[in-house]
């Protein structure tokens, strides 16, 4: 590259998205869709080296048509869909996703503060005294007043976890 180049894609650098985006209309002769400051300066950079220095040569544009001709690509989709998959797909899945779950019914007995917890796990909830809560997060942050995550306040590990801790 040569060094007057070099000098106007510094001064890039230094101007704003909006200068930048108005650089951008000058050089692509339609205005951009991007606000982001960092593509906009490597596009009109790019812009303006290319100008420059010619672009692609000849060769690499052949290649890229090349390319693009071989692509199989779909234009539109297809009338019928296809039979191997079924459109919908359902999931038997329970409501607990995640593993470190227990089942309903179990009690999770902790100790804070001098005082036992005892939260049982309900199908849709977790009951702590007569309250049914969301997620073992609110009862944890009802308890202490501060943010926790359920799992890792009352001791629930993912099953490799607890047999990499023993």
């Amino acid at each position: 590259m040569n060094a007057e180049l070099n000098q106007h894609i510094d001064e890039l650098r230094h101007l704003t998205t909006a200068q930048l985006q108005l650089r951008y209309r000058e050089l692509f002769g339609q205005p951009s869709h991007s606000n982001h400051k960092d593509y906009l300066f490597r596009r009109v950079a790019w812009r303006m080296q290319a100008v420059a220095e010619g672009g692609l040569s000849e060769r690499a544009r052949t290649y890229a048509r090349e390319i693009a001709t071989d692509a199989d690509l779909r234009l539109c989709a297809p009338k019928r869909p296809i039979e191997t998959q079924p459109a919908v797909r359902v999931a038997n899945a329970s409501r607990q996703l995640d593993p470190r779950v227990p089942p309903a019914g179990t009690q999770l007995i902790k100790r804070y503060k001098d005082e036992t917890l005892t939260v049982t796990v309900l199908e849709d909830g977790y009951q702590y005294e007569e309250r049914v809560y969301k997620s073992l997060s609110a009862t944890a942050r009802l308890v202490t007043g501060t943010q926790w995550n359920g799992y890792v306040f009352f001791g629930l590990r993912l099953r490799q976890e607890q047999d990499r801790a023993e």
